[in-house]
């Protein structure tokens, strides 16, 4: 009783609900991919170092846990029924906390987007406004099951790869660049829609179209497994038309390790899609820093 009572009446947040609000551990994959992205370049780390790693910084603490804390606001109805315990719908951060937290964020995420250069600084506007269109009404883009979770790929993957490579060549990224982000960033549409196993029942009942909520998890399992797998096949076929065998060979060795791994969560979707995640995922996010290795090379050849 004086737990709730302290939760009902606290008026500023509490520091470590704040940082599970932004969520660390959905850093990871941006800042992977910016860093994908800068060795994709072709350019020598040497002074660029501040670069890369302001970069990442950008991609993982500020852009993402900007992105999560504002769905997290914008989802606090439904966070009630699936994960009441979250910071918002618990109370630890009250009131409109949540709403000016994302809001500050956007605004640091645009300073430092700037301390990049242009590319950084349009790239890093983009995220912001992909995260706000995600979230929020009137838009809510999470509520469609195709465009969401592609939407969430393509920010998570295939951005941050594009900008760490034009932050480091100053320039619009290659041919080769942009095609492997584009196609990681599709496959990353599986990752997503597995992700949105854990919210079924709150989307089923606030209208999110997610699709385990419209195909059931068993359909939805089974495509997020085909685009993830479609876009690995993809790049092991360019890697061999590049001249890049053992590279196509090593991200062959990773697609085969997931899809016996796909095996094992396809028995029991709705239960193992965090699994999956935990493990299936890695191999995946192997695969594209591989994959920048080998077009790294390709670039210091033009």
């Amino acid at each position: 009783m004086s737990v709730n009572l302290s939760l009902q009446t606290r008026s500023i947040p509490q520091p470590a609900a704040m940082l599970e609000l932004i969520k660390p551990i959905t850093w990871f994959p941006p800042i992977w991919a910016y860093l994908c992205g800068a060795v994709s370049a072709g350019v020598g780390f040497g002074s660029n170092w501040p670069m890369v790693i302001l970069g990442m910084v950008l991609a993982g603490p500020i852009v993402c846990g900007m992105s999560q804390a504002a769905n997290d606001w914008c989802d606090r109805h439904v966070d009630a029924v699936n994960e009441p315990y979250r910071p918002i719908p618990s109370g630890r951060i009250p009131g409109r906390w949540g709403l000016w937290i994302a809001l500050a964020m956007s605004v640091v995420a645009l300073a430092v987007g700037w301390m990049l250069g242009p590319w950084g600084f349009y790239a890093t506007m983009f995220g912001v406004l992909a995260a706000w269109a995600y979230s929020a009404e009137p838009v809510r883009l999470k509520r469609s099951g195709w465009w969401g979770p592609g939407l969430v790929g393509l920010c998570y993957e295939g951005l941050p790869w594009f900008t760490g490579a034009a932050v480091l060549a100053q320039g619009v990224p290659s041919f080769y660049v942009v095609t492997l982000a584009a196609l990681y960033a599709f496959g990353a549409h599986g990752i997503m829609t597995l992700n949105d196993f854990k919210a079924l029942e709150g989307d089923r009942q606030h209208g999110v179209r997610s699709l385990p909520v419209m195909l059931g998890p068993e359909v939805a399992a089974k495509i997020a497994c085909t685009v993830m797998a479609m876009a690995q096949l993809l790049v092991i076929a360019l890697l061999l038309i590049w001249g890049r065998p053992y590279h196509a060979l090593a991200v062959t060795a990773l697609l085969l390790a997931q899809l016996a791994a796909m095996r094992v969560m396809l028995r029991d979707p709705k239960a193992k899609a965090p699994w999956y995640n935990g493990t299936g995922v890695v191999l995946y996010v192997s695969g594209m820093m591989v994959s920048a290795f080998a077009i790294r090379t390709l670039e210091a050849m033009q």
